[in-house]
């Protein structure tokens, strides 16, 4: 537990591993983390056994018990829940770990609810890219949102073409191979987005991504575990860029990253375009200047035997289609991340609306400071 509360906030240690191994599904790199912490969690169980032994012999009895039997009810327990969680009646909606993510799987959860009367299950805030995909491949999933550029690098390791439209059809070519589908668009390009303070973006006159070469040397980046992994992630960006920063990358969970950039923690770190905490943290989005980043439109991928058992998705994933603007997306955000509120309500309120589309698409700081 100490290891990966540490990681999650970027102090490194074993947690560091499992979290990486998690995000990109490698059994090699979570087993380096958990292995070593399996045997120091052990060697503190067994100190803690002796000296409890030594200070309570005469409840050493008791307590094995108990122990046993807490144990037997837990694993009874998971049985159970494994056994009755989903089935062939049922469509499961999964999602990454943060917020817009959790917000989209919800807005797709509550769209086939309105369209259909089978059953659906939430499976929520999962993980990386690479959970979500295999639970899509595995049949443990029937649909998740994804975005273009993502799908085609780091799911398929291919060049992503920087034509929004090409970009769409490649995905669709690749994942029809794996009996996968990819709906029509719902409308917002989520590309990433290279932060900065605001400050500091007006003290060293950064404007492009390319400015950072002259303040790379003092500052240390913060990343997302995936993106420090993926092809289209940190590696290659500092090799476009010619990056070369004075300390190496600290490795963060996603819902800490942008607070650590604001707290000083970090001085650049990889977002999301259309995070509302760019403008409530004061931070700046610098502006692509190589034309790095490919497309990023989020799409639904769906499951092709579950289309052909379940129609009524396929009419869901159409009214959402083009539905949601890079505001819309950041107004929702914005609902969960700063104003704290539930997401089934704000996905209900949204889809209440008679119109969801044609918002402004401006980005909220893009080479420039806003307050």
């Amino acid at each position: 537990g100490t290891a990966t509360i540490a990681a999650a906030i970027g102090a490194g240690g074993l947690g560091e591993y499992i979290f990486r191994g998690l995000s990109m599904v490698d059994t090699t790199t979570i087993l380096a983390g958990a292995i070593p912490a399996a045997v120091l969690a052990l060697a503190a169980d067994g100190l803690l056994a002796w000296t409890e032994r030594r200070l309570a012999h005469s409840r050493q009895r008791g307590a094995g018990f108990v122990s046993i039997a807490a144990g037997a009810a837990l694993l009874l327990v998971l049985l159970v829940a494994a056994r009755s969680g989903t089935g062939a009646d049922s469509i499961v909606v999964g999602s990454k770990n943060f917020t817009e993510q959790v917000i989209l799987g919800e807005l797709v959860a509550q769209a086939i609810e309105a369209e259909s009367q089978v059953p659906v299950v939430r499976k929520l805030n999962l993980g990386g890219t690479f959970v979500c995909d295999r639970g899509l491949r595995t049949g443990d999933l029937d649909v998740y949102v994804e975005y273009t550029g993502t799908a085609v690098t780091a799911v398929f390791h291919q060049e992503v073409p920087h034509d929004s439209e090409q970009a769409l059809l490649r995905a669709r070519e690749l994942y029809a191979r794996a009996g996968l589908t990819v709906a029509r668009p719902l409308g917002f390009n989520n590309t990433f987005a290279i932060l900065v303070r605001g400050k500091d973006a007006r003290t060293a006159g950064l404007r492009t991504i390319e400015d950072l070469r002259s303040v790379a040397a003092r500052w240390t980046p913060g990343f997302g575990y995936e993106f420090l992994q993926r092809e289209d992630g940190y590696g290659a960006l500092a090799r476009a860029y010619g990056l070369r920063f004075g300390s190496q990358p600290r490795a963060m969970d996603l819902s800490l990253i942008y607070r650590a950039l604001a707290d000083g923690q970090v001085d650049v770190i990889a977002g999301d375009r259309t995070s509302a905490l760019i403008t409530t943290l004061d931070l700046v989005m610098l502006e692509d200047n190589r034309h790095y980043f490919p497309p990023y439109d989020a799409v639904p991928v769906v499951r092709i035997a579950t289309l052909l058992r379940e129609p009524s998705i396929g009419r869901a994933l159409a009214r959402l289609a083009g539905k949601i603007s890079d505001q819309d997306m950041r107004r929702l955000n914005a609902a969960v991340d700063v104003e704290h509120r539930d997401v089934r309500t704000v996905v209900r309120e949204f889809l209440a609306r008679p119109q969801t589309a044609g918002s402004s698409d401006a980005p909220p700081t893009e080479g420039t400071v806003t307050r």
